[in-house]
């Protein structure tokens, strides 16, 4: 089976690829009737499931006699904020003896509920198993924080243990999504420096800012709606909202001047340039703002900034002004492709009902016979409420930042289902100006004060997605390179009408969203419905494209092919528990001494 154990002594938590009754995916996932018996024997009725899978967990919640908890979000994304302080703190009570049957019903295995005077004697046996649809990302993600938020550890400890105990030698980290290690690089300051505290504001798009635009790109916002569950397009820039402000961007209508600048690109790159870090941009070549005024608002206090995820402070520098030729020739390989720098303004508000922003990058070129080639795919997620240097300011109990800057490089986008592959260059740096909406905006929410439950404390889980799957839905459906049928040229005016047009019931969820409307059901600057990025509701065909093996490289078992692996004296448990070898405890102990 694919069972690891990410631990922290003395608590365990199990990290598993989805369980499945069905072929083919039995044959390289966790058969479900057989890890239900595993965990039966290894831990009798002290193991509970937490599920991350927005596109339905494949089991009712009886089959698990009920002892599973729900924060389903989308694959290769990382989680809403939002979810992060409700799953933490219900695996921290699991794990010291809370009862779960307080806050869900009673589990068929007919368990008694623990009493608070042999909580302390129930924890010692406990486990947490988390699953998504590898048990790498989504997975990695909560049991990261967890040992970051929960257990005291170092982020970069915690980090890579994840990769020792989930990954074969040599395929590569554990957690490897930049956002998703962006998302981590979060928590660690929201646990250390932030109070655990976080707040949940509206935030609108102001503007983009692209250096080195190519041809063909396209540039659409999106963030969280359904607690998650569904990411959510709020706008597509249309070309009558891109000023080009230096340079120009060559049409490129042929795949072979495509292959001719991956060429030139590679040859830039044959002088062994260091990669950057997949979430930081390169040293010393850091923008800021192309120097064109925005049309609107106040921007006397925004401020363009460059933030490392990486940095447990979560340190932040000023950023220069652009320099004469508006990028760096070392960072675009010369102004031969460079493309143009341009700021795109949206005509009406973009607002977005929480912090969670995706920026997603699309770049297409013409084919013949009615075809079009993509040539790059991309997407990046920020928190504003992090960007804005909340958790630092709830430390001062100062209010965070209500606008900022975050910047990034093409590099240190995310890929194509969380991988590295993103196709050609699209741009060489991006820079998203964004604000909080106030309270009193009718446009957006009333800012809510999210704090981590207390010990003990009844902890709310998220509503699961349908179990069946018939939703079957995937955020990177259809999103790959190569050809397409060519889509009818139009307009952005005309297509934001055509939405518009879209039924009553995702344009009354977008007012929802937004605020309170004007009382014709209508607002100034009211955004369309925009399709949710999902699939069909078709379902997946095994064998197909839609489906691969999302397990290579996943370590089975243990790292030397134990069933579980122990920190501590080494004594086996009452269940039967089998432990490491002598090395490996050593090795176990030695990290654990070295965790805040």
């Amino acid at each position: 089976m694919q069972c690891l154990t990410c631990f922290s002594p003395p608590h365990i938590v199990i990290a598993t690829s989805g369980p499945s009754d069905t072929y083919p995916q039995r044959a390289y996932r966790n058969p479900l009737d057989e890890l239900i018996r595993w965990l039966d024997r290894k831990h009798d009725h002290d193991w509970a499931i937490w599920e991350f899978r927005a596109e339905g967990t494949g089991y009712p919640d009886e089959a698990v006699y009920n002892r599973v908890w729900h924060f389903p979000w989308p694959d290769h994304h990382p989680p809403p904020f939002a979810l992060l302080p409700n799953i933490l703190a219900s695996m921290r009570n699991w794990l010291h003896g809370g009862d779960v049957a307080k806050q869900k019903t009673n589990d068929e295995s007919g368990a008694a509920s623990a009493t608070d005077a042999a909580a302390a004697e129930t924890a010692k046996n406990r486990v947490v198993v988390v699953h998504c649809k590898a048990g790498k990302g989504r997975s990695g993600t909560a049991s990261v924080s967890y040992l970051i938020a929960e257990e005291g550890w170092k982020r970069e400890d915690a980090l890579r243990r994840f990769t020792e105990r989930r990954m074969r030698p040599g395929f590569g980290s554990g957690l490897s999504i930049p956002s998703q290690i962006r998302w981590v690089g979060y928590v660690d300051r929201w646990a250390q420096v932030g109070k655990k505290m976080y707040v949940e504001r509206a935030v609108e798009v102001l503007e983009v800012h692209m250096w080195g635009l190519r041809d063909g790109v396209k540039i659409a916002i999106e963030g969280y709606v359904d607690e998650g569950r569904t990411i959510k397009m709020f706008h597509t820039f249309g070309q009558e909202e891109r000023e080009i402000v230096r340079g120009e961007i060559k049409d490129m209508s042929g795949f072979a001047e495509v292959v001719t600048e991956v060429m030139k690109r590679k040859n830039l790159l044959s002088g062994g340039s260091k990669t950057p870090k997949p979430w930081a941009s390169p040293q010393g070549s850091s923008p800021s703002l192309i120097s064109t005024p925005p049309p609107s608002a106040d921007d006397s206090s925004i401020r363009a900034t460059h933030s490392d995820p990486g940095s447990p402070t979560g340190e932040r520098e000023n950023t220069n002004s652009l320099n004469e030729s508006g990028t760096s020739a070392a960072a675009i390989g010369g102004n031969g492709a460079s493309g143009a720098d341009a700021i795109f303004r949206p005509r009406s508000r973009v607002v977005l009902p929480t912090s969670d922003v995706n920026i997603d990058v699309e770049r297409r070129n013409r084919a013949a016979y009615g075809w079009t080639m993509v040539t790059s795919v991309a997407h990046v997620w920020f928190n504003a409420y992090f960007e804005g240097q909340g958790p630092e300011r709830a430390g001062e109990d100062k209010e965070p930042d209500d606008s900022g800057v975050f910047e990034i490089t093409w590099e240190a986008m995310d890929g194509i289902k969380g991988s590295s592959r993103k196709g050609v260059r699209a741009f060489d740096r991006m820079a998203v100006v964004w604000k909080a909406l106030p309270d009193d905006d009718t446009r957006g929410r009333p800012s809510v004060v999210i704090r981590e439950p207390a010990e003990g404390e009844e902890v709310p889980q998220s509503q699961p997605a349908d179990w069946h799957g018939e939703r079957n839905f995937e955020p990177t459906f259809g999103r790959k390179l190569g050809l397409r049928v060519a889509t009818p040229t139009a307009s952005a005016a005309e297509s934001r009408t055509d939405l518009a047009a879209q039924s009553e019931r995702g344009q009354k969820q977008t007012r929802e969203l937004a605020g309170s409307g004007d009382s014709d059901g209508t607002r100034q600057g009211e955004l369309p419905e925009e399709q949710h990025r999902q699939s069909p509701g078709q379902a997946m065909q095994p064998g197909g494209l839609q489906e691969f093996n999302h397990t290579v490289g996943l370590r089975p078992h243990g790292p030397d092919g134990e069933d579980i692996v122990h920190a501590g004296d080494g004594k086996e448990h009452e269940a039967g528990r089998s432990t490491a070898s002598g090395d490996q405890q050593n090795q176990d102990e030695k990290a654990a001494g070295n965790r805040d």
